[in-house]
């Protein structure tokens, strides 16, 4: 008995040991082990107090909009339920008219690029409790007129309306064609880097429809092979201007729904330019344009007369360097308008009179607005998300329309980030840290006190307890040049200072970017975690060009990206490679698309300082890339060849020393896969010996079944065998 008893003390002893050292598998990373509890995404009414969430009952298999109070968040009803409506078998989205009375929803969904897709879709009246069905077609974009009354929307590159009540249509425009017009809807690059699809607006009283229409003629094609499973690949061809290629013609027209009539806006003498925005003022008759010109330094902000069609500029921005786009305008009831700008070298948030006259920079500092969640009228008060507390935390704050009575809402020190209730008496606060979980809860707007824990992950934390893992470090990492770039470090668990590591390095490193950020684990951190785990340090540094610490930080990389961006990664090295518990002959890095083109010209121009390094669907030259987000940076290659072409990693090639790995994907639609043929082209012609993997018909994210799973395979092992 006694022998038993030392034997079951023995194992039961072992067997917390085995759990106290528990070691991360890739198999649990890519099979949603440490997947977090989060909210349904909530979709505030206007005219309520209330939220509705798209939820699914999987015992009678049906969708359910349900309707939920802000105060107490509880389900007050059910809008609408697939069971009671047969002909609509799921929904993938919704969205209500202006007096939420009917719902469009979106079902049978199919892709088309990053943000647009078609879809078929019903109308459900709320009080009549009907589901109607206005076109037969798979259709893109449909919204409401402001009664409710008509829908927009477009189908095969043309604008229709539908009149609901007479169920008569209109088509609006005669001309589209596939690679040739565009109305209503934008062309591929506007869509990526300009982030919208819905190329068109209603104004305020419904009688008039604004849209960009994109003659993309003369716009060079782009084809992809598609394997498939037939016998025969397929070609996907598509319109992609490349770097100081043509883009597509964009003009601006104001349909008239009561003559029936179409006027083009002559929007002035602009050679080459763009609209990234259009929106309705809350004057019926009064559109505000976007302008920006080629090289995106200039922005004018123009309101049109709809009914005379004459434009006059109410606003101009101007750069050294280039202006973002935002949707952050917002207009008042008087037509004056909140508008953010980077002007004063740090984002901020300005208000206009609706003559385009400053009456107030409303918020001010060496900091950055990172998100502007809107203006309540009633209060007087604007609400918004800063990095007051330090560029890497968010931090939520309400602060009056005149600049004063600043209050931070937001209490723990982290990532915060709000949704705000209709009437803005409450908001739902999302928080998480490097060493919290997300937590959601309910706060009062006034004084940020929480009212009520909504979702909390204390499970995921316990769970990961668990594992032989450690948390971020952060700190600020000079370079011998006095740069002081943000940075975090995970080491292992049992981390004796007296050993020398190898040390794994990982960026993105793209304008206006961050990866140095005090928020919750994204699912690559749990690869460092298990990297760690292996003997492994794991680091991240910012470099010069990332975002949230002025635009002089940000944009010094103008027209030179990969100059130092590269620099400050290899100087970063230099620095961690002399702490005396790092093995400086043993440092890699490692990047995706942006973080490719730098890890591959890392291990190239840094050959001295990196043993290794793997570039996942890098852009290897930015002559390959679209026009709008390279020339942003960069203006043309016909302007700037050498800022191109002495960044470029295919011209370093002959000073690769270390192990290169190199991956893509064949159907990717963003950065192709001639970046990465080209560079296998120019490594083979320089005798050098390289890695890579090419994924068939996996597009820029390389997912799908086992390919990622598969693919952190590879790339684990070839750590393990290179650094």
């Amino acid at each position: 008995m006694k022998n038993y008893r030392i034997a079951l003390l023995f194992f039961v002893l072992s067997s917390l040991s085995v759990v106290a050292q528990q070691k991360i598998t890739l198999e649990e990373i890519w099979g949603g082990a440490f997947r977090t509890k989060g909210m349904d995404a909530l979709n505030a009414m206007k005219n309520t107090n209330q939220y509705t969430v798209l939820n699914y009952d999987r015992n009678s298999k049906s969708y359910q909009i349900d309707l939920y109070d802000f105060a107490t968040l509880e389900k007050v009803s059910t809008l609408f339920d697939t069971k009671n409506h047969n002909e609509v078998k799921s929904i993938d989205s919704y969205t209500f008219d202006k007096n939420e009375k009917k719902i469009l929803i979106a079902t049978n969904s199919n892709p088309i690029f990053r943000h647009s897709f078609t879809a078929e879709y019903y109308i459900y009246d709320i009080p009549s409790k009907t589901v109607s069905s206005f076109t037969a077609n798979a259709i893109q974009e449909p919204t409401f007129s402001a009664d409710g009354t008509k829908v927009a929307y477009a189908f095969e590159n043309n604008l229709y309306v539908h009149d609901l009540s007479s169920g008569v249509k209109v088509q609006l425009t005669q001309d589209g064609q596939k690679n040739k017009i565009i109305n209503g809807i934008t062309d591929w690059v506007y869509e990526e880097e300009f982030a919208f699809v819905k190329a068109y607006d209603w104004n305020v009283t419904g009688t008039k429809i604004a849209y960009i229409k994109f003659d993309e003629t003369e716009v060079p094609e782009f084809s992809m092979d598609m394997y498939n499973e037939g016998l025969y690949p397929t070609q996907t061809v598509f319109k992609y201007p490349k770097a100081g290629e043509k883009n597509a013609i964009v003009s601006l027209h104001i349909f008239d729904l009561k003559s029936g009539t179409t006027k083009k806006i002559n929007l002035g003498s602009y050679k080459d330019f763009y609209i990234p925005r259009i929106k309705w003022t809350n004057d019926a008759a009064v559109l505000s344009v976007q302008v920006l010109n080629r090289h995106q330094n200039n922005l004018d902000l123009h309101f049109v007369d709809a009914n005379a069609g004459t434009t006059k500029i109410v606003l101009n921005e101007k750069d050294a360097a280039y202006v973002d786009i935002t949707d952050n305008l917002t207009f008042l009831k008087d037509n004056s308008f909140i508008w953010t700008s980077e002007k004063d070298g740090f984002n901020h948030i300005y208000h206009y009179d609706k003559s385009g006259k400053l009456k107030k920079q409303i918020t001010s500092g060496k900091w950055e607005v990172t998100n502007y969640y809107g203006f309540d009228e009633k209060s007087g008060m604007i609400y918004y998300q800063s990095v007051e507390n330090g560029s890497i935390n968010r931090d939520v704050y309400a602060i009056k329309v005149d600049g004063k009575s600043k209050v931070r809402l937001s209490s723990k020190t982290g990532t915060n980030s709000a949704t705000f209730s209709p009437n803005f008496q409450y908001f739902i606060n999302s928080y998480s840290s490097a060493t919290s979980a997300p937590m959601y809860t309910l706060n009062d707007s006034k004084s940020g006190a929480v009212i009520k824990t909504i979702v909390s992950n204390e499970a995921v934390e316990q769970k990961l307890a668990k594992y032989d893992v450690t948390s971020k470090e952060f700190f600020v990492l000079t370079t011998e040049k006095g740069h002081q770039l943000n940075a975090w470090m995970i080491k292992p668990k049992n981390f004796d200072a007296s050993k020398k590591y190898p040390v794994f390095m990982f960026q993105y490193s793209g304008p206006g970017s961050q990866q140095v950020a005090n928020t919750w684990n994204g699912i690559n951190d749990y690869w460092f975690m298990m990297l760690a785990q292996q003997g492994y340090i794991v680091a991240c540094v910012d470099g010069r060009g990332t975002g949230y610490k002025g635009a002089a930080f940000k944009k010094c990389t103008y027209k030179e990206l990969g100059k130092y961006e590269v620099e400050d990664q290899i100087d970063a090295a230099k620095v961690i490679g002399k702490y005396n518990y790092v093995d400086a002959s043993r440092i890699g890095i490692f990047g995706w698309s942006y973080g490719g083109f730098m890890s591959s010209n890392c291990l190239f121009q840094g050959a001295d300082v990196f043993k290794m390094a793997i570039a996942v669907a890098p852009v290897t030259s930015w002559r390959y890339y679209d026009s709008i987000y390279t020339e942003r940076y960069m203006q043309t290659p016909q302007e700037n060849a050498s800022g191109y072409d002495n960044n470029s990693p295919i011209n370093h090639v002959n000073k690769l020393k270390g192990n290169f790995l190199l991956v893509h994907g064949t159907a990717d639609d963003n950065v192709h896969v001639q970046n990465t043929m080209k560079m296998v082209e120019a490594l083979v012609q320089a005798n050098k010996q390289f890695d890579w993997a090419i994924y068939p018909d996996k597009n820029h994210g390389i997912y799908g079944g086992k390919t990622r799973l598969q693919l952190y395979t590879k790339m684990t092992n070839f750590i393990k065998e290179k650094l």
